[in-house]
C-alpha cells in the first residue's frame, strides 16, 4: 500500500467518526478517550478506519501506545512500509 500523511488519515478518520471534532485545532497531546470524548467504540472505528486507509493494524495491546493525538502519528508513521 502506498504510504499515506498520517497526521491527514488521523484528521480524515476522526472527519468520519467524530464529526463534530475540528481537527484544525487539535493538538498532539488531545487525549482520544478523555479529551475528544471518544467513547470505547468510537475509538474502535478509528482504529478501524485508520486500518482501512493506510494498510497499518494497531493490535489491541498497543492501545494505551496510541492514547494521543501525537503519539497515534507517531505510531503510524513509524509502522508505514517504505517506498521501494
Amino acid at each position: 500500500m502506498t504510504p499515506v500523511d498520517p497526521r491527514a488519515a488521523v484528521a480524515a478518520a476522526l472527519r468520519q467518526i467524530a464529526p463534530e471534532i475540528d481537527p484544525q485545532t487539535l493538538d498532539d497531546s488531545d487525549r482520544l478517550r478523555q479529551d475528544l470524548d471518544l467513547d470505547s467504540l468510537d475509538f474502535l472505528r478509528l482504529i478501524e478506519q485508520l486500518a482501512a486507509a493506510t494498510g497499518i493494524d494497531i493490535p489491541e495491546r498497543d492501545y494505551p501506545a496510541v492514547a494521543t493525538i501525537g503519539s497515534l502519528v507517531a505510531y503510524l508513521a513509524a509502522h508505514q512500509q517504505p517506498r521501494p
